[in-house]
């Protein structure tokens, strides 16, 4: 069956249809009503904040609703708790006429959310990166591709959020780094997720001293020496080992997923190698990217999360969405 499917893709991709989209979205707590494995307070089945099969299902249809005007052929996830509730998620959204066929999940360390991807393409393998044994540190998720004939490498992320300082998003810059050097820089790969990193984050964090523990060096911009590739003209001048950050490629006003006390963030990052930058085997659509800005997904001025009271006991409120909005882009396979 999985080389029919194979067959299936080469045909298709032969006939002409070579347009492949790729997201990242972060759907914001995912947990499942199992009684087993480490959750926050508010997310225990059953209990006082109503994280009952009620709400679990709407937040399902929700972000289902999301997913399904995405329509990505590949998508990473963040913040799914289980195998469990990405195969709730997976069978909602077959349910609404969206089939993700292949799936994987970073569910080795038993941290209480994690990365996972959705793809309508097979992929010849999904491994985990261990950033660090410890429990501060999500592992990245690796799954490599082979589209006609042509490899394609995409890392999942989900680096430590700003209640931490820079100094541990560079050790999960490190990590894809080290890993990359094996496989080579001259692979197409992308680097996709929550970075929780800004696209220049080397300018913005400079003057938060609470974040600012390694003298101005940031995982996203030095580590993944994406800090000189600003511009389309000058981008392919740079060396191999260098990642170009696809938030380039739109308006300056557009260049968000998230908003903090009123202020529009780029949390959320697509990088991309050299390699996917030239028009051969498989490439980057130039200006491509944008977020998923559809009107439900914003109240007032905010992004409508989901709902949960901040009252001593959170109670989920059945409403909303995720606190980020989906990134995406398209991609060539000649």
């Amino acid at each position: 069956m999985k080389y029919f499917t194979l067959l299936i893709l080469y045909i298709t991709l032969a006939i002409g249809d070579t347009n492949l989209k790729i997201a990242t979205y972060n759907v914001e707590n995912l947990f499942d009503l199992e009684k087993k494995g480490y959750k926050y307070k508010e997310y225990k089945p059953y209990g006082k904040s109503l994280w009952n099969k009620k709400n679990y299902k709407t937040k399902l249809q929700n972000l289902s609703k999301v997913i399904k005007d995405i329509d990505a052929d590949i998508i990473a996830l963040q913040e799914i708790h289980s195998l469990k509730a990405l195969l709730d998620l997976r069978f909602t959204l077959k349910q609404k006429g969206l089939y993700y066929r292949y799936y994987s999940i970073a569910n080795k360390k038993h941290t209480a959310i994690k990365v996972a991807i959705l793809s309508k393409i097979p992929f010849v393998y999904s491994k985990e990166l261990v950033v660090s044994p410890t429990y501060k540190f999500r592992n990245i998720l690796e799954t490599k591709f082979k589209i006609n004939n042509k490899d394609l490498y995409i890392f999942t992320n989900h680096w430590k959020s700003k209640s931490g300082p820079e100094s541990m998003r560079i050790v999960s810059a490190k990590t894809l780094v080290n890993r990359i050097k094996e496989i080579g820089f001259d692979k197409n790969i992308i680097l996709l997720g929550d970075f929780n990193s800004d696209y220049e984050e080397y300018i913005k964090f400079k003057r938060k001293r609470r974040l600012n523990d390694t003298n101005g060096i940031t995982g996203i911009n030095h580590v993944l020496k994406s800090i000189k590739q600003n511009n389309s003209l000058s981008r392919t001048k740079y060396t191999q080992n260098n990642f170009y950050n696809l938030w380039y490629d739109t308006d300056k006003v557009k260049r968000y997923s998230y908003i903090y006390r009123g202020k529009k963030e780029a949390m959320d990052n697509i990088l991309i190698s050299q390699s996917l930058l030239n028009k051969k085997d498989i490439y980057y659509v130039k200006d491509s990217i944008k977020n998923l800005d559809k009107k439900y997904l914003f109240k007032k001025k905010n992004i409508y999360r989901w709902q949960v009271s901040r009252a001593k006991i959170r109670k989920h409120k059945g409403k909303g969405y995720s606190d980020h909005l989906a990134v995406m882009a398209n991609f060539k396979i000649n």
